[in-house]
């Protein structure tokens, strides 16, 4: 009946702590621990259950894979230095008040550390504990601290210039929102940990300073007691109430250093996930070269006279042999990846196979020419080589599917393939075919680029970003949290091949819309609308003419995501035209309100620059033939009028449009298309009735 009851107990202990009490009870045990009297066994559990705790909470560290997964560390910190203090104060208590009995009136706990570890030898107690305590409070401590605070300092300056980047990388389409989400908040667990540990190790050092005033205190409220309560002579006094203060004094000090040691090693680990003991063995023990300088070294010191020359010549003799077993390894994989490739095949005798037969050429050969192509120096295979850890692949995966979504059609597939023609650090990208875009990066660094409000210069390998041109610096890894938090946004090399990609998917689309993406849009539009898909083509218009105003609208950077209702635009307006150019107008007069709004957003007004009445009129006269035909020194000022528009439009973080008539409307955007791409050209007729004009100027 007493065994069920006991389980019945235990089992309703459990249940608590899982339903949140656990830590409420642990925390009130820890204060109650400080005014309720312990027996002297209690003591020697709860000590060891301090230790015990103290390694487990070094080991966790040791195995956890980065510092973001052990979050709970702070708290558990502050737990174990209360639950120190807790058992100094229960012990100070024993100590005073039982101290006469004997050593073990406090516990066998502080017995053993008194006697066994430093030898009965209260002197001995005194130099070990002071060498622990500064091990402890000068070096450990010292260093976790500083590191905590500046690692904190840097995390929260970079918090800005990493919320940036995540902001690039969904524009870029290299993120989902979720993956977004997810990236925000572990910048901000990043931020809260770091703060957190800057705090927490000031409990390490208070509790490092706690144990010093605490022996000092057990050491002369020992005397004093001793000699005026219970009359004991001074020596009999000092050698009784030392021995148990010093082993008080170490049975805590021990765990604290472990915990100590802990912080330490949590606080200096990189952020990136990784295996500590690996990572120790691959960076540190993972070169032959250093092995054998080491053994060497070792060797010529252990052949000096009167040195230890059994243990110098045993380890450099280790030393060497484990250095030679990584070089012959080293070799040997070097000589499996030089033969591989010019190993000739064997037959069943051993001897050399006859080299198959030549296949007769046939139309499988002939291979289409892909729509989009990326290709690679030999140094930048591991970037699309997944087994090698390359994030190319994911990354022009997340870039497809953010265009396709904005453009309005599906993106093609890339096709890569390494090129030995190209730089080592090179790659080019194509359409159809044709180069449109070459650059290099350096697959070992990161790319910062300078927003405008970076502070500073970085020491690395200048450059330029390949998708806008702008000025960056290609810095090494270690520099990206410094770089950060002054402002400067990093990429990573996959990054910057991305969005390079990006951008010309964008310039290039109408290229890469032809008739069979126009064909799929359609049966896709037949799914929800088929009459009207039935009326438009091939009723109305031939496929080629659809195919032609929905190129022309891209080239416009017009997205084709409002697929119906440039259908039904193109439905009314066939039967008077079936001219493209016409088509367009009337397809831009429709979305006009998309239009507007992928310019101004959700802004009331919309700001714009209009025509002189003469310079109208030269354009209209221009255009009554088949093209802009305008006198070149006109067309030039007319060009350098308009870049200055969107300089001071660009200067007032404001968009840049020109409103003009609606015959005027394609030359002038055709003309302007690429020397000035950033401005828009808008009909009057585009502009919806609700939405308010605010003149900005007027172009001569």
């Amino acid at each position: 009946m007493s065994t069920q009851a006991a389980g019945f107990n235990t089992r309703r202990l459990l249940g608590m702590i899982r339903q949140g009490l656990g830590a409420p009870l642990i925390v009130l045990s820890l204060l109650a621990m400080v005014v309720v009297p312990l027996a002297a066994p209690v003591l020697d559990a709860l000590f060891t259950f301090n230790i015990a705790i103290s390694l487990m909470v070094l080991l966790a560290v040791v195995y956890v894979k980065r510092p973001l997964d052990f979050t709970i560390f702070p708290i558990v910190l502050l737990v174990t230095t209360m639950l120190r203090l807790a058992l100094n104060v229960a012990s100070t208590r024993v100590i005073l008040l039982n101290g006469q009995n004997g050593h073990e009136a406090a516990g066998k706990v502080i017995a053993a550390f008194g006697e066994f570890v430093i030898g009965g030898n209260y002197a001995v107690g005194i130099v070990v504990f002071a060498i622990l305590t500064i091990i402890n409070f000068v070096v450990i401590t010292k260093g976790a601290g500083r590191v905590s605070e500046v690692t904190a300092r840097f995390t929260l300056d970079a918090m800005p210039g990493k919320q940036m980047a995540i902001d690039a990388d969904l524009n870029a389409g290299l993120l989902t929102r979720e993956e977004a989400k997810l990236r925000r908040e572990e910048v901000r667990e990043e931020a809260d940990f770091y703060g957190a540990m800057d705090g927490s190790s000031k409990f390490i050092r208070g509790d490092a300073i706690a144990g010093i005033l605490i022996l000092f205190i057990n050491l002369i409220g020992g005397l004093a007691v001793g000699m005026l309560q219970h009359d004991m002579a001074f020596g009999d006094a000092a050698a009784t109430y030392t021995l148990l203060s010093i082993g008080d004094g170490l049975v805590a000090q021990l765990p604290a250093l472990l915990v100590s040691s802990a912080v330490a090693m949590l606080v200096t680990r990189a952020s990136r996930s990784q295996d500590m003991s690996q990572a120790m063995m691959g960076q540190v023990f993972g070169q032959h070269r250093a092995l054998a300088i080491a053994a060497t070294i070792l060797g010529v010191v252990g052949l000096v006279p009167g040195m230890p020359n059994l243990a110098f010549l045993t380890l450099a003799a280790i030393l060497g042999y484990i250095a030679w077993k990584m070089w012959k390894k080293s070799q040997l994989a070097e000589a499996q990846a030089a033969a591989a490739p010019t190993t000739p095949a064997l037959d069943a005798l051993g001897r050399p196979a006859a080299p198959a037969p030549t296949a007769e050429l046939t139309w499988d050969e002939l291979r289409p020419v892909d729509p989009l192509g990326l290709e690679v120096g030999y140094r930048l295979i591991p970037l699309v080589d997944a087994a090698q850890g390359g994030e190319l692949m994911a990354r022009i995966k997340g870039v497809r599917r953010k265009l396709t979504q904005d453009i309005g059609f599906l993106v093609p597939s890339v096709h890569i393939r390494d090129n030995l023609e190209l730089p080592p650090t090179g790659y080019r990208l194509l359409v159809h075919g044709v180069p449109v875009a070459t650059a290099d990066i350096h697959p070992d660094r990161e790319l910062a680029l300078d927003p405008g409000s970076a502070l500073g210069q970085l020491d690395g390998i200048a450059g330029k970003d390949p998708a806008f041109g702008l000025d960056a610096t290609w810095i090494q890894p270690h520099q990206r949290a410094h770089a950060e938090s002054m402002g400067y946004t990093v990429v990573d090399p996959a990054t910057v091949v991305a969005t390079h990609l990006s951008h010309l998917i964008r310039e290039h689309a109408p290229e890469l819309l032809g008739h069979e993406e126009v064909q799929q849009l359609l049966a896709n539009l037949a799914k929800s609308a088929p009459k009207l898909v039935e009326d438009l083509t091939p009723k109305a218009l031939p496929l080629s003419v659809v195919v032609r105003v929905l190129q022309n609208l891209l080239v416009e950077r017009i997205p084709v995501r409002q697929l119906r209702k440039i259908a039904e635009a193109l439905v009314e307006t066939a039967p008077s035209s079936q001219d493209p150019v016409v088509l367009t107008a009337a397809v831009r007069n429709t979305l006009g309100r998309f239009i507007v709004q992928e310019i101004a957003g959700m802004s009331a007004e919309l700001p714009v620059f209009t025509l002189n009445p003469q310079l109208e009129r030269v354009l209209q006269e221009s255009t009554q033939g088949n093209g802009a035909a305008l006198e070149p020194g006109l067309a030039e000022r007319l060009h350098q009028s308009l870049a200055d528009c969107v300089s001071k439009q660009e200067a007032r973080n404001e968009p840049a449009v020109v409103l003009v008539p609606g015959p005027v409307r394609a030359a002038l955007a055709r003309l302007v298309r690429h020397s000035v791409p950033s401005l828009s050209v808008l009909a009057y007729s585009e502009v919806p009735e609700d939405k308010r004009l605010k003149l900005v100027g007027t172009i001569s």
